[in-house]
């Protein structure tokens, strides 16, 4: 049985910074990592964004191996034994451990299709070295979900020269975090960079015709029905959190893992955090569970320097961002297009900054092409600030 002062399973970003949180306190500490992929940790932002425009893959590469840690790729462990302080992966092989870190992150939703491995359900390193090998002889490519991934994809794809459709069932792409406005806009800028866009879509069916396949749509409205002959299928339709391992050992789960303001689960010597980790924000008043890099890689080494002996409350508010074409953002809290909406525009939909309220206290911060504000966004977040129609900038590049 292999023992470690620390145990990691996952190999993902928040496992990587947990890594290199314990060691800016303990050097020498014996760090073991169990991860299911057959890759080392990576950077996950470039599998839908600089790998499509020319950045090398030998840059996505986290170099967790050069920090002293004992890694078992390929392996996914299937229990925890709190009181043993074991857990048993799925060669039966055991590992001890003093203390120990759920990092198992979260897996896509499928598409309820026998697809035989037709569709991509894009997460990992290897979905994009299938889809980057389909690209190679492949020209008219579906892209399922007009959320985050979805949406970076499909401009990935067009970008690239391919023939892109992209179809979601809602009316806009983005509409779950955009305005109404926004979000129809963004439609009009996707038809723009040659996007065929079918809003209020959802796929009915997937075959085969000839050496490509036939997808099957099926309109929202009226139930009508139409074909799509592509060479591949991307599907971005959320994800779910892998809290398989934290049932097996009675921790307390909900919506991902729940821990206290130090990370820790249930059990006082297990930690959680990244994808799957759901923890109390101070700043938005309620639990979150966040998917988006600045959170896996900050609450990975806050984890990690927890565990090492120097736990400090969780009082973080991560951002996340997207490149879509010509456009970009950053955005700060709880976007949520269900909340009111205040958008102050030096240039319509090209510019600008968009506030979520919920009983006139902003609640996010939407950065639309605006830059180097992710600070100011979170102090006027965290200042839980009313607002009294004009107190959240006449320049919207002066958001507090």
């Amino acid at each position: 049985m292999t023992v470690a002062t620390y145990l990691i399973i996952g190999g993902g970003m928040a496992a990587d910074a947990a890594v290199r949180g314990i060691r800016d306190i303990d050097q020498e500490g014996d760090i073991v990592m169990i991860g299911a992929e057959a890759d080392p940790p990576y950077k996950r932002p470039p599998l839908s964004k600089g790998l499509w425009s020319g950045k090398s893959i030998d840059k996505v590469w986290s170099r967790t191996e050069d920090l002293g840690v004992e890694m078992h790729l390929g392996r996914t462990v299937r229990l925890l034994d709190p009181a043993a302080r074991q857990v048993v992966d799925d060669q039966g092989r055991r590992y001890g451990y003093d203390k120990l870190l759920l990092a198992t992150g979260s897996r896509p939703r499928r598409l309820p299709l026998d697809d035989d491995g037709a569709v991509i359900s894009f997460r990992t390193l290897d979905d994009y070295r299938r889809l980057r090998a389909l690209t190679g002889h492949g020209q008219r490519f579906a892209v399922i979900g007009g959320g985050f991934i979805g949406s970076e994809i499909a401009a990935a794809l067009a970008t690239n020269g391919k023939d892109v459709t992209l179809v979601f069932p809602g009316q806009g792409i983005g509409d779950r975090i955009f305005p109404s406005d926004l979000a129809l806009f963004l439609n009009d800028a996707y038809r723009g960079h040659g996007v065929e866009v079918l809003a209020g879509h959802i796929v009915a069916g997937l075959g085969r015709r000839g050496d490509g396949s036939v997808l099957r749509l099926s309109a929202a409205t009226d139930g009508s029905e139409r074909e799509i002959a592509v060479d591949g299928v991307v599907a971005g339709i959320g994800t779910l959190p892998n809290v398989e391992v934290a049932r097996t050992g009675g921790l307390v789960v909900g919506d991902g893992i729940l821990v206290d303001t130090h990370l820790r689960t249930s059990h006082p010597d297990i930690y959680a955090a990244g994808d799957v980790a759901n923890v109390w924000m101070p700043a938005l008043g309620k639990r979150r569970r966040v998917e988006h890099e600045d959170n896996a890689k900050t609450m990975g080494r806050h984890a990690g320097r927890a565990m090492a002996g120097q736990p400090e409350p969780w009082d973080h508010l991560p951002f996340f961002y997207s490149d879509l074409f010509d456009l970009g953002y950053e955005a700060v809290g709880e976007l949520d297009s269900k909340l009111r909406t205040e958008a102050e525009w030096t240039d319509p939909y090209r510019q600008g900054t968009v506030h979520y309220l919920e009983e006139d206290r902003v609640r996010g911060v939407l950065l639309w092409n605006v830059w180097d504000h992710v600070d100011a966004a979170r102090e006027l977040i965290r200042r839980d600030s009313t607002v009294d129609g004009r107190s959240l900038a006449p320049d919207p590049v002066v958001i507090g």
